[in-house]
């Protein structure tokens, strides 16, 4: 008599707590009247921006995405391609014909480390005159000559003019010996990051990936950097072909910085009720809600609640959540549809009885196996 009262006092007990407990899960995560609840959701309780993704609502978040992808590389583009103007620090070969002794240049010495895009410091420089910091040449008969500015066919008719007073109709080879005074620094997933110099070739975006053995397979092609004179110029390469721009009519000049991102600079994290959460890394700048639902597994069918998928994007003013009900007809085909940016997050809530569920097991561990152990 004393267990069966024990037992019945047990069962009876437990059975008048599952109205409490079943009214504390509204605080749990994933019920929609509780705006804590929702992913993203600022320190003082404050739900942010809620989007729920409709075929509306994709159609206008498209329109906003190709207005904004319009690649602004028009200061980038150079239809006509000058020549190569000498600089200082360039070293000159000039010969005057019939005349060696004009032309008996003292070797340099050493280059100082990548002054000539070498990290040799034993590298030896060519023979040849020097263009000083002031852009001026000493040259025999001729004086000082201002070179810097002029392209090797102007430096030459110059240099014609002046000696002609003391030799007759002279003949004169002008040639930039070693380019040392335009360079572009490359850095990032290249096979050999570094200085480059600018030479007779004209140095267009594509000749210095070339140049700088390529790109490395974690590069994000879309997510390529032009930093000029502290203005930054984003350039994504496959929506470049896309569009029938040619990369190669991005001109470089000097001072130029060029940075190829990671690919793992670009990833979206997939959390809550998937059957496996991790961080994705997006296929060069594009991943979809449905391909990375997709590599998560997929919504846990036992826990997840599909009506509630959330992705949370942080913008420069406030974080804005989009909610997919993944049990609509066609939902599918809009998570396809819609397109992640980098380090957005997706969240799958948990079901209303898997947090009933939890909220048990955490309050009074064993408390559900006992009552269901009682029950039999």
């Amino acid at each position: 008599m004393r267990t069966f009262s024990k037992a019945l006092l047990k069962k009876m007990s437990l059975l008048a707590l599952v109205p409490w407990l079943a009214a504390c899960t509204t605080v749990y995560p994933g019920m929609r009247n509780d705006s804590k609840s929702i992913p993203g959701a600022t320190p003082s309780g404050t739900a942010p921006i809620v989007k729920t993704i409709t075929a509306q609502l994709l159609k206008s978040e498209k329109e906003q995405y190709e207005k904004q992808s319009i690649q602004n590389i028009s200061q980038l583009q150079v239809t006509d391609r000058t020549p190569y103007k000498i600089g200082a620090s360039d070293i000159l070969s000039i010969v005057v014909w019939d005349h060696p002794e004009l032309a008996s240049a003292v070797m340099l010495g050493k280059a100082p480390a990548g002054i000539d895009g070498t990290t040799d410091a034993l590298k030896p420089l060519p023979a040849g005159f020097v263009v000083d910091h002031d852009g001026m040449v000493q040259f025999p008969y001729a004086g000082s000559l201002k070179l810097a500015g002029l392209t090797e066919e102007q430096a030459r008719n110059l240099l014609h003019s002046k000696l002609a007073r003391y030799i007759k109709d002279p003949k004169i080879t002008l040639s930039v010996q070693a380019y040392r005074s335009k360079r572009i620094y490359i850095d990032g997933e290249v096979k050999t990051p570094g200085l480059q110099a600018i030479n007779d070739i004209p140095m267009t975006l594509v000749e210095a990936l070339n140049r700088a053995g390529g790109l490395l397979p974690t590069a994000d092609q879309s997510r390529i950097v032009i930093t000029r004179t502290d203005i930054s110029y984003p350039i994504n390469l496959l929506q470049l072909v896309q569009k029938g721009v040619n990369p190669a009519s991005i001109m470089l000049k000097n001072g130029d910085l060029v940075r190829v991102l990671s690919r793992d600079e670009s990833k979206v994290f997939v959390s809550g009720e998937v059957i496996a959460p991790r961080p994705l890394t997006m296929h060069n700048g594009r991943l979809t809600l449905n391909e990375a639902l997709g590599e998560s597994g997929g919504i846990n069918p036992i826990t997840g609640d599909g009506r509630q998928v959330y992705i949370v994007r942080k913008t420069a003013k406030e974080p804005i959540v989009y909610q997919l009900d993944a049990s609509l007809p066609g939902a599918m085909a809009m998570a396809e549809e819609f397109e992640l940016h980098p380090k957005d997050l997706i969240y799958v809530a948990a079901s209303p009885l898997a947090n009933w569920n939890r909220g048990i097991s955490l309050l009074f561990p064993g408390a559900l196996s006992s009552a269901v152990g009682v029950a039999k």
